[in-house]
């Protein structure tokens, strides 16, 4: 009978398209609940390179300690290489404009004192370094959030550049100050050096005043007998002085002399000097004489040459002239009886060309006459001058020779003249030295008479103060001893100022600064997150919720697709009511975990750590979902799906699979064990996330527990509804 009443319900179903078609529809909906909303919200933050947010940088930068800040500068640059958000470096009023109009999620302003309030450290009121932000939060409240942990990373890593600025200032300033000690020190090393040296001065300056006690005695002494020496010398430099006097004058004499002589040299000099550039012109110009002449022989040779041979010439021109004018006069007489024949015109011009050629051969005749008698005057007269030339040539180089000897001579004469100057001008400036030299003697000995005169009275003075010396003396001796003691002391501390700078300059010089530092002390907490239970993105992290909510929307809009109360036959028992129900649901809820396994590990590539605990996990939790809503909806009808709406709402908000179960309100913490989404998102935390299977086995054995109670109720309410409602049947058949 049981099996015959899960037949005709499978039956029922797959007959009727109207049960069919919703029940195959409410297959996917937890696949829509879960697959859709975690791949929508699987890893949003990968995408926030998108989010738009405008940037507004209006730094005008400022100066630290010789550094340039332009701390806003490097902010955008740093922005301009981050992938935090899609940035758009705008103008204020643009930026501002566009955020209200909802095109930015949030802007961030960097003002125009940014960098200025970073040189206000040490100021009496230090300015804090302000970046304003601003959010549209009723653009979208989440984007408001992420952006305010965003701004303080920004905030963060600006005061770690700030930071930075101030250590490589301050490590500078310390570098200055070991410098300043280090020369402290050698300065105060000097000073202790200079102390000792003092101090044995001061000894030494004692022993000798006590000296010039005992010695200024002797020394009044001398004195008298140098005052009477004194006296005698200045009667011999007066006796000095007048002798100085006349040889002044003689010496003057003798170089007037001495000058007019060595001007008269240097005009004999010069004399000789034009003499012998004008001899050396004449001789360098008598060889281009010379050469000219006999040139010019050699030229009257070849002209008479040539005019003996032009005579020859010209004496055959002149026969042949003869014989044409012969051959011309003969031509004529034979051509005269042929002339006669011709018509009167052309005799006429023959006879006249003929008598033309005659007087033209004539005057050739007598032209080569006349030039053949020139020509032998002409060779004559070349002959003669060849002649003559020959004779000028032989004088021109007999007249070169003596000039040339005449040339040696003048150099000769020159070197002569040149050494009786230089002579002369040695001469003179020695006299003139001489002359200054006793002019010198001669001032020394006015200022020695005279100052002979003044020493006379000092050394009178100086003796009447010999014995103020000798007391004084002793008054520096004592004062001496004084000074010796003072300066022992100085040279004491001297060298304990050296000592302790040298030691402060030791400690300051150990202090090394590098970017490291500055990095180090601008950044001096390092944060090792090691993570436990390592979850890549928001849809793995919120899987376990999504899961448990899909499953059991699912249960929950099977209950409305397919009859949870009616039979298509009548059930031989409430249990044989329950299975065959339960075995339909069951099946879909199966169907339905299986298809959201396959989603979520095929589709969006969930990872986790045990592949078939995760499917029985999900099958276990869609089965007691399943055993819940038949238990509500069986006994309470559409009441029950209002009473598992409520208890779906209970359980979003307590089962801890968003916020943690501390943070929400402490009335809603005490329905958190009483549910079992509670169980289920922390089995799938287990599997997915921690790899506690232990922890997944005690709440599936939890689920598990609820599975059986919430089935053993429906069995409990089908068992007394079958006693009532088919026992009643039963009494009305009978009674008919």
């Amino acid at each position: 009978m049981k099996n015959i009443l899960l037949k005709e319900e499978l039956l029922t179903i797959f007959k009727n398209k109207k049960v069919l078609i919703p029940i195959i529809a409410v297959l996917f909906v937890p696949v829509l609940y879960a697959g859709m909303f975690l791949w929508a919200f699987w890893d949003p933050y990968d995408k926030l390179n998108e989010l738009p947010v405008a940037v507004i940088n209006n730094d005008e930068g400022a100066t630290l300690d010789g550094i340039n800040l332009k701390i806003g500068d490097d902010l955008v640059s740093n922005l301009k290489e981050s992938k935090d958000f899609d940035y758009v470096f705008v103008d204020k009023n643009e930026g501002y404009k566009e955020l209200k109009d909802q095109k930015y999620y949030m802007a961030i302003e960097i003002p125009k004192d940014f960098s200025k309030n970073a040189t206000t450290l040490l100021d009496e009121n230090p300015k804090k370094l302000e970046l304003i932000y601003t959010p549209n939060e009723g653009f979208n409240f989440l984007s408001a959030q992420i952006g305010g942990s965003a701004v303080e990373k920004i905030k963060t890593a600006v005061a770690e550049q700030v930071t930075e600025t101030y250590a490589e200032t301050m490590f500078s300033k310390i570098s200055e100050v070991a410098d300043g000690v280090v020369q402290a020190s050698d300065g105060a090393g000097q000073l202790s050096d200079g102390s000792v040296d003092l101090n044995k001065g001061s000894d030494d300056l004692n022993k000798g005043l006590a000296t010039l006690a005992e010695k200024s005695i002797e020394f009044n002494n001398g004195m008298k007998t140098a005052d009477a020496g004194v006296n005698d010398l200045a009667a011999g430099n007066k006796t000095l002085n007048d002798g100085l006097g006349q040889l002044l004058a003689g010496q003057k004499q003798l170089q007037t002399a001495s000058g007019q002589l060595e001007s008269g040299s240097k005009e004999l000099q010069a004399g000789i000097k034009t003499e012998k550039e004008g001899i050396q012109l004449v001789n360098g110009k008598m060889l281009e004489v010379v050469d000219g002449t006999t040139q010019i022989k050699d030229g009257a040779n070849n002209l008479s040459l040539k005019l003996s041979e032009w005579q020859k010439g010209s004496e055959k021109v002149a026969t042949g002239a003869n014989e044409l004018n012969q051959g011309i006069v003969n031509l004529q007489k034979q051509l005269a009886p042929y002339l006669e024949a011709l018509p009167e015109p052309q005799k006429k011009a023959l006879t006249e060309g003929l008598q033309g050629l005659v007087n033209g051969s004539t005057e050739l005749m007598g032209g080569t006459k006349t030039l053949s008698d020139s020509a032998n005057q002409l060779s004559a007269g070349a002959n003669v001058l060849t002649t003559k030339l020959g004779d000028l040539n032989k004088g021109q180089q007999q007249l070169q020779q003596g000039i040339a000897q005449l040339s040696d001579g003048s150099s000769l004469l020159e070197n002569g003249s040149n050494k009786l100057v230089a002579g002369q001008q040695e001469y003179a400036t020695a006299m003139n030295l001489f002359g200054q030299k006793f002019a010198e003697a001669k001032a020394g000995a006015d200022k020695l008479t005279s100052g002979s005169s003044v020493l006379v009275t000092g050394m009178n003075q100086l003796a009447d103060g010999s014995n103020g010396i000798t007391s004084g003396a002793g008054q520096l001796a004592d004062g001496s001893g004084q000074l010796k003691d003072g300066t022992s002391k100085l040279s004491d501390g001297a060298k304990e100022l050296s000592d302790k700078l040298a030691d402060g300059a030791k400690d300051a010089s150990k202090v090394h600064s590098n970017e490291k530092t500055y990095n180090m002390m601008a950044d001096p907490v390092k944060l090792d997150n090691e993570k436990i239970n390592h979850v890549p993105n928001y849809g793995t992290g919120f899987a376990p919720y999504f899961i448990s909510l899909g499953l059991f929307v699912g249960a929950l809009l099977l209950s409305i697709v397919f009859p949870l109360r009616d039979t298509t036959v009548m059930p031989s028992s409430g249990f044989n009511w329950f299975i065959s129900k339960f075995s339909v649901m069951a099946g879909v809820g199966i169907i339905q975990a299986l298809l959201v396994d396959v989603i979520l590990l095929a589709g969006l590539g969930l990872d986790v750590q045990s592949v078939p605990r995760f499917i029985l996990f999900s099958i276990i939790t869609s089965l007691t979902f399943i055993a819940l809503i038949q238990l509500l909806v069986s006994v309470f009808s559409d009441a029950g799906r209002f009473l598992a709406i409520l208890i779906l709402i209970f359980q979003l908000t307590t089962s801890a699979g968003t916020f943690p179960l501390e943070l929400i309100p402490s009335f809603l913490q005490h329905f958190n064990v009483l549910l079992p989404m509670t169980y289920s998102v922390s089995g799938f935390k287990a599997v997915i996330s921690s790899g506690d299977f232990s922890y997944m086995w005690q709440n599936a054995s939890i689920l598990l527990g609820f599975l059986v109670a919430f089935a053993l109720g429906t069995i409990a309410y089908f068992t007394m509804r079958h006693r009532y409602q088919y026992k009643h049947q039963n009494n009305t058949l009978v009674s008919e």
